[in-house]
């Protein structure tokens, strides 16, 4: 079947073919892989702090040089997405991830001969940062279509790897560097990562072969009215005709005078059933573009992007500041990596409850999504407050749960209705992160001006909240948008149909068997009679 023939062009293997979104099966491999991945890419770069000191002594740099290798890193890795999805679109997500394994890898090991923190921009920031580009975003992809009614909540524990590598790598890597020192250590992360390219190998493309579609076009396609009409008369004309030969006479152009052939019933509708799943295949194939820009013209995606782009913005804020902030408050160092250790554990709940919470039918999605952001926006605005340990703590479990609960579900409620829905995920995914890498490569500097001009850090999370403000608003307009872009789609269609209706239905009779019966008498009387 055409069907088949389409699935083996499928590069890197043969895909898993299922009647419906399976909701499990290989699903839970590519599960199990995004985990890891998530691990070894963001869990990774927040876990590069470990390496500031060592690369402040031994190049002999500022502590914003050297911050410049993860805000290069970040760029390169939302500002590459549109790439990894045309990539993942032509050769598929599995060589896409392997290929990105490689590349993370090689500029981690080549890292650890750099001679001056340039080195590290080129290596660190642009090649494993194209590296983390294409390594994540195609597995949150294709793990989102191996779900339907639990993509929230698979989605937002397996990505949990990310805060599970914090706890793991943090302080494994500190006590590795006292043994080996830190190039071996920025080494052997490099070596690990190349544990990426299993997991890439385990995403095997899937297929969505629906039989209920199959169904309908066996059945007799619907003609105009008029035409079926027309034949209907036509056909039961000849057979009253035709009826004393026993033979019945078809209109098929092959079936000449003398080439008249008797054959059972049954064979007629097998012959046009042939026929229609022949002509309703062939525009079923449509051509998969490598990068879907219709999506930049459907206003909920739009508002939806401007929501990451300002949400962006409060993402970094509490970890790059509340270790200063904290010290500048008179707390001990101990005391402030506890604080940090605390907002990383809060916000594996955030996933998980989040997950749990949206993977609840029914339930509009969105409108979760909006109560976290205003929440997360309440817990910027608390920071600046605190005063003492125990209120920067509740703070920071506060933001960690709520951050949790924003940052493991944005990216995959965009294959949800309200946004682009599944289908042009893929594409909407490139396009949204592109868009976030403009806050990404803009916010960190920013927080940085306002603290040097304000000499305060609770500046840092001003900017950030306001921010989030914008995002929630946004962010809010998203529903509206799709429901009202929807109505004015259907208006000109009903109004079209309904207009097309009144001109090609005609008149008939009711039935006009009877009418083609009494002919056929009437015909045969006058015969006699004559």
């Amino acid at each position: 079947s055409k069907m088949t023939v389409k699935a083996g062009r499928v590069p890197c293997g043969t895909p898993n073919v299922y009647t419906k979104v399976p909701d499990g099966g290989w699903g839970w491999t590519v599960a199990f892989a995004f985990f890891f991945v998530e691990a070894l890419t963001y869990g990774i770069l927040k876990s590069f702090g470990v390496f500031f000191k060592d690369l402040m002594e031994s190049f002999d740099e500022t502590n914003s040089r050297i911050s410049w290798i993860i805000s290069i890193c970040v760029f390169v890795q939302t500002f590459t997405a549109p790439l990894s999805t045309v990539l993942s679109n032509r050769f598929g997500h599995r060589l896409v991830v392997m290929a990105g394994g490689v590349l993370i890898s090689t500029g981690m090991v080549i890292a650890s001969f750099a001679r001056s923190v340039v080195d590290m921009y080129v290596t660190i920031g642009l090649i494993s940062g194209l590296g983390y580009c294409l390594s994540f975003l195609p597995t949150v992809t294709i793990l989102s279509q191996y779900f339907d009614k639990r993509r929230s909540l698979v989605t937002a524990v397996a990505s949990t790897g990310e805060c599970f590598a914090v706890f793991s790598f943090a302080p494994a890597i500190t006590a590795l560097k006292e043994q080996i020192g830190w190039r071996y250590s920025l080494l052997a992360v490099g070596v690990l990562q190349l544990s990426i390219v299993i997991c890439g190998s385990l995403l095997r493309p899937i297929l969505i072969r629906e039989q209920h579609k199959e169904a309908v076009k066996a059945q007799p396609r619907e003609e105009p009215t008029e035409t079926k009409y027309m034949l209907e008369n036509e056909q039961t004309r000849t057979s009253i005709e035709s009826i004393d030969s026993g033979v019945e006479i078809t209109t098929s152009p092959s079936n000449v005078p003398g080439k008249t052939k008797a054959e059972p019933k049954s064979e007629e509708p097998k012959e046009h059933v042939q026929m229609l799943v022949e002509t309703d295949s062939r525009p079923a194939e449509p051509k998969t573009k490598l990068l879907d820009f219709s999506v930049m013209k459907d206003s909920s995606f739009i508002c939806y992007a401007f929501f990451g782009l300002f949400a962006t913005l409060g993402f970094f804020a509490p970890s790059l500041y509340i270790i200063p902030l904290s010290l500048s408050l008179g707390i001990s160092k101990d005391h402030s990596a506890y604080i940090l250790s605390a907002m990383a554990i809060a916000e594996v709940f955030g996933r998980v409850s989040a997950g749990w919470v949206l993977n609840k039918q029914p339930i509009r999605k969105i409108y979760i999504e909006l109560i976290c952001v205003i929440l997360l926006s309440v817990a910027l605005f608390a920071f600046p407050f605190a005063s003492e340990f125990w209120g920067l703590m509740t703070c920071s479990i506060f933001f960690g749960f709520m951050l949790g609960t924003v940052a493991g579900t944005h990216i995959p409620l965009l294959a949800e209705d309200d946004v682009v829905g599944i289908e042009k995920m893929s594409s909407a995914a490139g396009v949204y992160v592109f868009i976030q890498s403009l806050a990404g490569l803009a916010g960190p500097p920013l927080a940085g001006v306002l603290v040097d001009t304000t000499q305060k850090y609770s500046s840092a999370f001003y900017s950030c909240a306001a921010g989030m403000v914008l995002g929630a608003v946004f962010l809010s307009l998203v529903r509206p948008c799709k429901v009202g872009l929807c109505q004015r789609r259907q208006q000109p269609q009903s109004t079209e149909e309904s207009a097309a209706a009144a001109v090609v239905v005609p008149d008939l009779p009711d039935d006009f068997i009877d009418m083609d019966i009494g002919k056929a008498e009437n015909s045969g009387k006058a015969s006699d009679s004559a």
